[in-house]
């Protein structure tokens, strides 16, 4: 069994027992659903083909975005940018604004 870029992958009995692997990709999973539907409704989709949910030796989820375009990592970075001084500028009017959440 190989992963994504052909080496070699830990067999299923080599994984640690009492590690939460499922747990882990569930959380990256539902994180992927939300960006990719952010991303769809920013025409962004066809940006990030690679884009998936996956976890770590320790159980951890990750998210990833796969290998993408230049253009759209600038377009990535512009938009966390936009959302972060968005962000700061409703703090500025109020500092008693809570922090954005994430939509669930």
């Amino acid at each position: 069994m190989t992963d994504p870029r052909g080496v070699c992958a830990k067999r299923a009995e080599d994984l640690t027992p009492g590690v939460p692997y499922v747990r882990g990709w569930a959380e990256s999973r539902k994180s992927v659903d939300a960006l990719a539907e952010t991303l769809t409704a920013l025409g962004l989709e066809t940006d990030f083909p690679a884009l998936k949910a996956d976890v770590n030796v320790r159980g951890e989820g990750v998210v990833r975005l796969g290998p993408i375009r230049p253009a759209a990592a600038e377009l990535l970075t512009c938009l966390l940018t936009a959302g972060l001084s968005a962000e700061m500028a409703n703090r500025a009017t109020d500092p008693n604004a809570p922090p954005s959440a994430p939509a669930a």
